[in-house]
């Protein structure tokens, strides 16, 4: 088992994130920081983390602000954006993880939404390499096709009428992403709903930070995706153009596995094939 430490950060719009550490046992390669998808909470990466411990690395995992055990008060008394959750606990962990690297290499690994947001980092030049997990644009028309039907109904009716109704969005009791802070799920869905998604939502100022971005990006993302098809990947990988992005699509046959899923790569069935034959590797 990992040596693990829950840990507060403070950010400077005067929140705090919950977040873990975990602690390799032998001499430390580098820091990495697990940044999860939208409505997923830290526990859901522990069994990876502590895997990555076992191989020399530092791990942190935390929730954003607003949900999983960051969340204080009430969803409907949340103030918080995406913009909040890039700007202020992103930037913070970084900064926190960078500390404690101690000279070594800091890698980002973004799941989904945790990929989305590697653009939006201030001080992303202290990363060294970032990593995509089945992240891509999420405009609804790009989405795979048995999914557009159910995001239309989502976009354009669920979401205006429960957040108006409940102050904040009800996921858990929908069975849809989970419960979320209204201006989350507002700028979620403002961003999807434009073909640009978030760099064509937010303007040319997020535009241009995209463009700017040299770290380079490794993304995998799986045939099967059931919320991201191939044009959703290629979209967002377009908006670094300074980047470069190593593109390493799978698919579960030639892993002997039926599935893999938006999120299955963190399943602890694949720590031999996705986390040790692909991901390791690119860990230098």
């Amino acid at each position: 088992m990992a040596r693990t430490e829950q840990r507060e950060i403070a950010t400077k719009n005067g929140h705090t994130v919950s977040s873990t550490f975990y602690f390799p046992d032998i001499e430390m390669k580098g820091a990495i920081l697990i940044v999860p998808a939208m409505g997923v909470t830290q526990a859901f990466y522990a069994p990876f983390a502590a895997w990555l411990t076992t191989h020399g690395y530092m791990v942190a995992t935390f929730d954003y602000s607003g949900t999983g055990l960051s969340q204080t008060g009430h969803l409907r008394d949340a103030r918080v954006t995406i913009t909040d959750w890039a700007d202020f606990d992103c930037t913070a962990m970084v900064e926190a993880m960078s500390n404690k690297a101690n000279g070594t290499p800091l890698y980002w690994i973004g799941h989904s939404l945790g990929g989305q947001l590697i653009g939006m980092i201030s001080n992303l030049h202290l990363v060294t390499k970032a990593f995509s997990i089945a992240s891509g644009s999420g405009y609804w028309l790009d989405n795979v096709p048995s999914l557009k039907w159910r995001v239309w109904w989502l976009w354009f009716f669920v979401v205006p009428l429960t957040t108006r109704i409940y102050g904040y969005f009800p996921g858990k009791r929908l069975r849809k992403v989970g419960d979320l802070p209204s201006g989350v799920i507002n700028q979620w869905r403002k961003w999807c709903l434009n073909p640009h998604y978030m760099v064509g939502a937010e303007g040319q100022k997020t535009r241009d930070k995209y463009r700017l971005v040299s770290t380079p990006i490794y993304s995998f993302s799986f045939t099967d995706d059931e919320l991201m098809s191939k044009k959703n990947i290629d979209s967002l990988n377009s908006f670094y153009p300074a980047s470069t992005i190593q593109v390493n699509r799978i698919t579960p046959e030639e892993i002997g596995t039926q599935r893999i899923g938006h999120f299955g790569f963190f399943n602890v069935k694949f720590e031999q094939s996705l986390w040790a034959s692909h991901l390791l590797p690119e860990l230098h």
